[in-house]
């Protein structure tokens, strides 16, 4: 894959809108498809929650890395907190939990792994470009 395209957020709420738009953006440029691009950035947009909502260590950045080599694109959320996710069964009425399903449903491939350096996580997800290109 090409050389990674990285953005640092602090871990707040308004983050996660800020890195949808930037993937978004990203997406335009790479001109990726249409649909590829909004499954890209829903799937952002579900990781970034789950690193803000559950890494809850003070002062720390969450980093977004992008790779795209003109047939896959790979997203990846690191963070500082030390949990692995875990896709959940929330109760039908339950408001949160869904996140990983919907990561695991619609992404060709998904993946966490304890951060190299000893500090947190990442957890990515990879979309395969459509065999025609739209």
């Amino acid at each position: 894959m090409d050389h990674p395209i990285e953005w640092r957020y602090p871990r707040a709420p308004i983050s996660v809108p800020r890195a949808r738009a930037r993937l978004a953006a990203q997406a335009r440029e790479w001109k990726l498809p249409d649909e590829t691009a909004e499954t890209a950035v829903l799937l952002l947009s579900e990781l970034m929650a789950n690193a803000c909502w559950h890494a809850r260590v003070p002062g720390r950045e969450i980093w977004v890395r992008c790779l795209y080599d003109g047939e896959r694109l790979r997203v990846e959320v690191l963070d500082a907190g030390r949990e692995l996710p875990v896709p959940r069964e929330p109760r039908p009425l339950a408001e949160s939990g869904r996140g990983l399903g919907i990561v695991a449903a619609l992404a060709e491939g998904w993946g966490a792994y304890p951060r190299e350096c000893g500090i947190g996580k990442a957890v990515w997800f990879e979309l395969a470009m459509p065999p025609d290109g739209t």
